[in-house]
């Protein structure tokens, strides 16, 4: 139990740990018009044109923040959106010039912190790491689907 707890407490800490270095990479780009879950979003959604719905469907972004995050990337330029051609109660995001060059941005800081990584750590040490953290999310979604049955 107590190896549980500290488990999901490190996770939560680790994920405002990499929000913080994703706002350090803005600060040094001197961008002040995206924050960084918006950066991560824009690199989520990279090269592909998505359903808004898909964003909250991959678990990655509740709904509520999705639709103010994307108001704000399409008010400054980051995302185009469109209306889907086959469902008309959905829309399509697309990153524009600037949204791919901060696609670029965070892909580069992700590259330099792959490389320190595999300096101080053995690469086995971190497949082992994501894989226990795939249970732990398989386990999580499957409680979350009882719950919803």
């Amino acid at each position: 139990m107590d190896e549980y707890i500290a488990a999901i407490s490190l996770i939560e800490r680790l994920h405002r740990s990499f929000l913080k270095v994703v706002k350090i990479e803005l600060e040094r780009a001197a961008i002040h018009d995206v924050n960084a879950v918006q950066a991560v979003m824009l690199f989520n959604i990279g090269d592909a044109e998505i359903a808004v719905g898909e964003l909250t469907a991959c678990n990655c972004y509740l709904g509520s923040n999705v639709s103010y995050n994307l108001g704000k990337m399409i008010d400054n330029g980051y995302v185009d959106q469109t209306q889907s051609p086959h469902d008309r109660r959905s829309h399509l995001v697309k990153l524009t010039q600037k949204g791919q060059s901060m696609h670029r941005l965070i892909k580069k800081m992700h590259r330099r912190h792959a490389e320190r990584l595999q300096r101080l750590l053995p690469a086995q040490s971190l497949e082992n790491a994501t894989a226990t953290l795939t249970r732990l999310e398989r386990l999580w979604d499957h409680e979350a689907h009882r719950a919803t049955v």
